[in-house]
């Protein structure tokens, strides 16, 4: 039996630092020691894994998997669609991928969003769905809105998409997020403003992609997540290493 080959190791000046003090709440969630690199077991690598049975028809829908039947979310509808990549450009097969977001007004669906954006009865800013066989994903929902956070007096988050996806098992979970293309409010964030190498600020930012989008209908954002490797996602969650 053939033993899995060792990940590609992470390059570390790509990603950004555990702690910035302009992004203020990385002060308390950064490591206070030295960060180590730990070797995946093969348990980690395989499995355990989803499968199709696990989701509803209409999991991948935000239009619809939250509305009344007959109404729709508020907000300009869109298209996330892309393709899961491993380190060499290979698809990433049957592999799950989730995202959850603000609706068209910068609010979530929880009690703590204390912003004044208005809350959609029809859209529950959360969904799912499987990697086909050449690692394609899609999603259908609205584009999320801009909010204000406490960070500095002033500071927005620009429209972004939260991203998890699960690699090739359980254990594996990564997390990004999703910026849109000709968002003005991307380079003033605080956030982004961690990241040291523009161009791995702009492996973040879905291009607009006019020949997936419906006529009259949908626009469409074209976003491939690469899981591992020197030129891989940015993961908030895997700052010591992919």
């Amino acid at each position: 039996m053939t033993k899995p080959a060792e990940f590609y190791q992470r390059d570390r000046e790509w990603h950004p630092p555990a702690l910035d003090r302009n992004y203020k709440t990385s002060v308390a969630r950064s490591p206070q020691y030295p960060l180590i690199s730990l070797e995946n077991t093969a348990s980690e690598i395989t499995g355990p894994v989803f499968g199709h049975n696990d989701f509803a028809p209409t999991d991948n829908d935000l239009l619809t998997n939250y509305a009344q039947p007959g109404q729709a979310p508020v907000g300009e509808r869109i298209i996330v669609h892309g393709r899961v990549l491993d380190e060499n450009a290979r698809p990433v097969p049957n592999t799950l991928v989730e995202i959850w977001q603000a609706n068209a007004s910068g609010k979530y669906r929880h009690k703590k969003d204390a912003y004044l954006g208005s809350m959609d009865p029809n859209f529950g800013g959360c969904g799912r769905t499987m990697t086909d066989s050449d690692g394609y994903y899609y999603f259908r929902t609205v584009k999320p809105g801009a909010y204000p956070w406490r960070n500095w007096v002033n500071n927005w988050r620009p429209a972004h998409i939260h991203i998890s996806v699960f690699g090739t098992g359980f254990a594996q979970r990564l997390i990004t997020q999703l910026y849109f293309e000709g968002d003005p409010l991307i380079d003033q964030c605080p956030i982004v403003k961690t990241i040291p190498d523009p161009d791995a600020v702009q492996q973040l930012i879905a291009a607009l992609d006019m020949n997936a989008s419906i006529p009259l209908d949908t626009l469409a954002y074209k976003f491939d997540i690469v899981l591992r490797g020197r030129r891989s996602k940015l993961f908030e969650n895997r700052l010591e290493g992919n």
